[in-house]
């Protein structure tokens, strides 16, 4: 009777150490996603001045267009602007509005322009980018992936100056160019139909080919 409890105790163990094993595994595959490749930005449009005051009673009011994360991040980046225009602060300062914009078409892709500034580790530059996307949102996105990878540009030192929808002919950028070929072909990497389950084997004498000559 004893012998039998404890084999009873043990298949529990083994069963609670294989599931906690897979959670482990399951966390482990989690945790190597990296978060930045999933940075999606968002465009946000807020307007506010600085608080009135007995000597400025209609302060001048500011609206801008600022690429975020959240609203959070967006306001935080409106009040830094908002600080070197008129030195206006978050608690000396009144938001009137805050709205997230949103493209009209998210279906088409689009040629945009940037121009951003960034500070590297030397000097503030001024640069220009190309992207192609269907959103602005999602080039803004590839901007700051490719800010990071090409020139170690950290997220808070970029400032986008100017976003613009560009003609196939205003176009610079010999990456993007290449993609307004209207003879463009991509290859059919499987074309190819599946073998029949019966018919398939683990190994084969000569290897499968996969792509159309």
């Amino acid at each position: 009777h004893f012998g039998s409890s404890h084999s009873g105790s043990t298949e529990q163990f083994v069963r609670f150490s294989s599931r906690s094993l897979f959670e482990a595994q399951v966390k482990m595959v989690k945790a190597l996603v990296d978060p930045s490749l999933q940075a999606k930005m968002h465009q946000y449009q807020i307007v506010g001045r600085a608080a009135p005051t007995p000597k400025n009673p209609v302060p001048k009011i500011y609206r801008m267009r600022l690429f975020a994360k959240n609203t959070v991040l967006a306001k935080s980046r409106f009040w830094y602007f908002m600080k070197k225009l008129n030195k206006a602060k978050k608690s000396g300062g009144e938001l009137l509005a805050v709205n997230e914009l949103f493209d009209k078409g998210p279906t088409k892709v689009k040629n945009y322009g940037i121009w951003l500034r960034y500070e590297s580790r030397t000097n503030t530059h001024n640069m220009y980018k190309e992207f192609r996307d269907v959103t602005i949102n999602g080039a803004v996105s590839q901007m700051y992936s490719e800010m990071a990878g090409r020139h170690r540009a950290h997220p808070n030192t970029i400032q986008s100056i100017n976003t613009a929808t560009l003609k196939a002919s205003e176009c610079k950028r010999d990456h993007i160019l290449e993609m307004h070929d209207g003879k463009l072909k991509f290859p059919i990497i499987r074309k190819m139909p599946l073998v029949a389950k019966k018919m398939r084997s683990t190994f084969q004498a000569r290897r499968p080919m996969t792509f159309v000559r």
